[in-house]
């Protein structure tokens, strides 16, 4: 026995066994208990495989056992498809034969309810007693084709082991794992490693992404999420990948609250905001795909080609019109398109005077009299000096015709002398002889224009979180520090506390005043002298408008005694039981343009930042911004102007810009206090800031503590 409270071990022994027991084998191999005996037959498994059964001699030519106790030898993995009430004497019984890790494919456990919940536990105490790495329950199990260990009853093995390749895959569901992985053949990926964690009740899926960061037989991993059960264990993983420059493409799905409510019930996981898990992502470098095409096609190009320095983009085509839909693509998927410089296109349009050599190149159908055209095309890009990042050739169905073919890959060939050394996708058809003669070069086929370009941007992306974390990491950008004992109070706060709070951590807040009576209030509004804001100031209160809480424009002091007299019968009668702190008196101040800025407290991925235009923008339009906690001053300037809405901060219809870098401040300031306090509350708002040319300023500050269900254990 082991200690349980000891450091768990990796998973090697469940990726890379030396030996291995099947207990539920099965002679058939079309059942589930024969499957994972065929398919490492099949894929050449060179360890030891010793099939349990007490009603069997031999099972696929192999010696059975009639169990694990009869077996001979020690024994590194035991594979368990058998009833859940007989999986912890089987899992104890292995443990005693050495077994450090299993799979169990057995259903019935906390996808179920309360009772499967229970047994799961037993079981995983069970395992972590004896020192074994579970996999599982509820799961179509793995395979790792660079040792033969095939430990699954998948029906994507039917059919033969994957291509060769490189390609990790890990996923959620076992059912569209498959799926996925029929679909990775057919879009020719090669697949080294695939893994179906079920219920995640010990190995977990960010386990299983962090053991292929670390593995020197995979390079690209892609991942289908339904939920995360351990977020640090996500970051980590994701974190080893950024830094060894491993490209992860993730589908998450349950975005909808209908779709969250189905993953709960499938994988017995917590789904989470899914805003913040895609800041996690974005946080990482991960790229997200947010349908099973686009996941393939970045997983499929990112297997071939390198990743671009950057998003300019040049297109070489032979259809005028498929350059136009390209470069619609490239727009809609942020790529830049610059013209070539005047003297390249001079000397394609000497050569070619009906080709159109700005960019796209239209080489058009003068090529299939003279094929060196592509030729001169290629090496006008590349010696242009225009930069390009990357290539998107469009050749239809020319590279398929045993006439045309052969000329138009000797031409491209010769175009490219040095060889593929950016990416460079190749829009044609011909099936899989058309992929076989282009691939082995490092180019990349596609059928849709379109997708393409897509895949082109996707990497392009994924180079710039690689480029980003190198950045971070040779010259890492401070954080705002706090004052010294600054922490978060566990109860409401009135507006004014809140204000004094965040302008301790140097956020700006007005000159306020807090009036006891509508006599100072007024007393109040006379010293300031001109236009007054007034509000109600209690803890208890967290929408004042709604209860007339707030008077805008109130200027001098027998206004703001109407004024104030009117809020406190207004008040009383809309919340009697509020504490009342006073009246807050304030300048009125306007112009510029108001941000909302929030820090919330994601229960799965951790403290988040949000930060929106105010107003019709954050209400109707959605335009906002999230991001993990916390964020630096570059990084909130970049999330400012990746709103929608941004050309209004920077001047828009002859107004001056705003002050970005006082607005960036402010929301890194806040973030630091969501990260400095991660469990310590429900959400802290400021709204609006208004930014305006010579600064920031908070108009409006609200911290909503943690109900007692909320606080952490």
């Amino acid at each position: 026995m082991t200690d349980a409270s000891a450091p768990r071990p990796g998973l090697s022994a469940i990726f890379e066994p030396k030996s291995v027991a099947v207990v539920g084998a099965s002679a058939d191999p079309s059942r589930i208990g024969g499957r994972p005996i065929a398919y490492a037959l099949r894929a050449g498994f060179k360890g030891r495989i010793y099939p349990v059964n007490p009603n069997r001699e031999e099972i696929q030519g192999l010696k059975a056992y009639p169990s694990l106790d009869a077996i001979p030898d020690e024994i590194d993995f035991v594979l368990l498809a058998i009833p859940a009430k007989a999986v912890p004497a089987a899992l104890a019984a292995a443990a005693a034969k050495g077994a450090r890790g299993a799979v169990l494919f057995t259903a019935g456990f906390a996808e179920v309810g309360a009772e499967g919940a229970a047994m799961q536990a037993e079981l995983v105490a069970t395992a972590r007693a004896h020192g074994i790495r579970l996999l599982g329950p509820n799961c179509l199990g793995m395979f790792n084709t660079e040792v033969g260990h095939t430990p699954t009853f998948t029906s994507g093995l039917e059919s033969g082991m994957p291509l060769p390749g490189r390609v990790g895959l890990v996923t959620q569901s076992g059912a569209y794992g498959t799926h996925l992985l029929s679909m990775a053949r057919d879009r020719r990926i090669g697949v080294k490693v695939w893994v179906s964690t079920g219920n995640e009740a010990d190995v977990t899926a960010p386990e299983c992404i962090e053991y292929l960061v670390k593995s020197d037989s995979v390079d690209v991993i892609g991942a289908y999420m339904e939920g995360v059960n351990d977020r640090e264990a996500l970051f980590r993983a994701l974190a080893a990948a950024r830094a060894a420059r491993k490209p992860v493409v993730m589908m998450k799905v349950g975005s909808s609250a209908i779709g969250a409510e189905a993953a709960a019930s499938h994988t017995a996981s917590l789904a989470g905001s899914d805003a913040s898990f895609d800041a996690a992502l974005r946080r990482f470098g991960v790229l997200r795909a947010r349908t099973t095409e686009e996941m393939l096609d970045v997983l499929y190009a990112a297997s071939i080609s390198p990743l671009p320095r950057g998003r300019k983009l040049a297109v070489v085509t032979v259809s005028g019109g498929a350059g136009v839909l390209m470069s619609d693509a490239a727009e809609e998927y942020g790529l830049e398109m610059p013209a070539l410089p005047q003297d390249a296109q001079d000397r394609i349009l000497a050569r070619n005077p009906l080709a159109a050599a700005r960019n796209p190149v239209d080489l058009t159908a003068t090529v299939l009299n003279d094929f060196p055209i592509v030729t001169e095309g290629l090496q006008a890009l590349e010696e242009a000096g225009g930069g390009y990042d990357m290539t998107a050739a469009f050749f239809t169905s020319w590279t398929a015709s045993p006439v045309v073919g052969p000329k138009l890959r000797a031409a491209i060939l010769a175009g490219l002398p040095g060889g593929v050394t950016t990416p460079f996708a190749m829009i044609c058809q011909g099936g899989p002889e058309v992929n076989d003669a282009y691939e082995p070069d490092g180019m990349m086929i596609f059928e849709d224009p379109s997708r393409a370009i897509r895949a082109l941007a996707a990497l392009a992306t994924l180079g710039e979180g690689f480029a980003r974390a190198e950045a971070e990491e040779a010259d890492p950008e401070p954080l705002p520090e706090l004052p010294e004992g600054f922490a978060l109070p566990a109860h409401a706060l009135s507006e004014r506390e809140a204000k004094a709070l965040i302008a301790s951590a140097g956020i700006p807040v007005p000159q306020e005043t807090l009036a006891a009576t509508p006599e100072q209030a007024a007393e109040a509004a006379a010293a300031l002298g001109g236009p007054c804001v007034l509000k109600i100031v209690s803890p208890d209160i967290a929408h004042k408008t709604e209860v007339g809480g707030v008077a805008l424009n109130v200027s001098g002091g027998p206004a703001m005694l109407a004024a104030a007299q009117a809020m406190l019968a207004s008040v009383a009668a809309h919340a009697p039981d509020a504490r009342i702190e006073g009246l807050l008196v304030g300048p009125m101040i306007s112009g510029g343009v108001e941000l909302i800025v929030g820090a919330r407290r994601d229960p799965v991925m951790g403290p988040v930042v949000l930060i929106g235009l105010g107003g019709v923008f954050t209400e109707v339009l959605r335009d906002v911004a999230v991001r993990l906690a916390p964020v630096t001053r570059s990084e909130a300037r970049a999330a400012l102007n990746s709103l929608r809405g941004a050309a209004l901060l920077h001047g828009a219809r002859g107004a001056q810009p705003v002050d970005l870098d006082a607005a960036a401040d402010a929301i890194s300031r806040l973030s630091v206090i969501a990260a400095a306090n991660p469990d310590g509350f429900d959400s802290l708002e400021i709204n609006p800031l208004l930014a305006r040319p010579d600064g920031v300023v908070a108009l409006d500050a609200l911290l909503t503590p943690l109900t007692a269900e909320e606080t952490p254990a």
